[in-house]
């Protein structure tokens, strides 16, 4: 199947869409639905990352049953604005960024959701605005300081690496899904040429973000501002954590560490599923989100297909209880 005339793979209830923010970004977005509840979806971090790539198979069910979607092209990724004033500088300037984007489309309150570094910008933006947050889902990201932060990564694990060609990104595929099939050429061809197209700033970037990953900001006032400490933690905004069992990327140790510190979010570990759950299991992840976001409480079936944590008593306002 052939690209769009953007580069992107078309998918059936899923719309390309732009528009301009009062800094003056032009931000690309993928929409579906037409009526219901916000959900606001954020893709990962690695080169190649957009909106289509993340979350083609979750926002078009989210539009055909409810919902109305937005997912955002982040700065330095998809088809978002290349000119040098409007490149990410770190994950400060992505909360900005969402603030613009949903001041922008008018969307008051909403449901969130992130996965992997989309789950970091969904974290600090909960953090920093939670009353526009309805609940939220995050899948195998990082939570800032709210842990002693994340473990070591263990020897032999995946770490990927693109030098600007079609293969090193088939290879960086393999490091956040785990089902080889579900790695296609056009996703492949999508992935390579968004990165392509930041290719002179997004280096820099990437590196930046996977320094936030191991240590804190060095500037203390940017630490002060992003910490999450005392403050995520303490939310009462129903929340659910999703934690791939093969992810290879950010072992699922990280996951366990993160639900320590996280007492009113209810998590779950997903058998067969690596670091980009929603591709990995898509069936699943979307009956999950939809149950929560359209219901607020999982049902026990779909709780157990999940792997609901068994490492402390389940959140029974969350998931429906025998």
């Amino acid at each position: 199947m052939a690209l769009t005339d953007e580069g992107i793979i078309r998918v059936d209830g899923l719309a390309s869409r732009y528009v301009r923010l009062a800094s003056g970004a032009k931000a690309h977005y993928m929409t579906a639905g037409e009526e219901g509840p916000a959900v606001l979806l954020l893709h990962g971090g690695l080169p190649g990352s957009s909106a289509t790539a993340g979350w083609r198979f979750m926002a078009p069910f989210l539009g055909a049953h409810g919902f109305r979607v937005y997912a955002p092209d982040m700065p330095g990724y998809g088809l978002s604005d290349t000119a040098p004033e409007h490149r990410p500088k770190g994950l400060h300037t992505q909360v900005e960024f969402l603030h613009e984007f949903v001041t922008a489309l008018c969307l008051d309150r909403f449901h969130i959701a992130g996965n992997s570094m989309g789950c970091m910008n969904s974290v600090n933006y909960i953090t920093a605005h939670p009353e526009k947050i309805l609940s939220f889902a995050l899948i195998a990201g990082d939570f800032g300081d709210v842990t002693a932060h994340l473990l070591p990564r263990p020897a032999g694990s995946f770490v990927p690496n693109y030098d600007g060609t079609r293969e090193s990104m088939r290879d960086n595929l393999r490091a956040i899904i785990h089902k080889s099939e579900a790695i296609t050429d056009d996703l492949v061809d999508m992935r390579h040429g968004a990165a392509q197209r930041h290719v002179e700033g997004a280096p820099e970037y990437f590196a930046a973000m996977m320094e936030y990953v191991n240590q804190t900001f060095s500037d203390p006032n940017l630490a002060a501002r992003l910490s999450t400490k005392g403050r995520f933690d303490k939310l009462t905004i129903p929340g659910v954590y999703l934690y791939g069992q093969d992810d290879v990327l950010c072992p699922v140790e990280w996951g366990y560490e993160q639900e320590k510190a996280l007492p009113n979010v209810q998590c779950f570990y997903p058998p067969d599923t690596g670091h980009q759950g929603q591709t990995d299991q898509p069936e699943l992840f979307n009956q999950l989100f939809l149950e929560f976001f359209r219901d607020g409480v999982i049902t026990r079936q779909t709780a157990d297909a999940a792997g609901v944590s068994k490492n402390r008593p389940e959140i029974a306002s969350i998931v429906a209880q025998a």
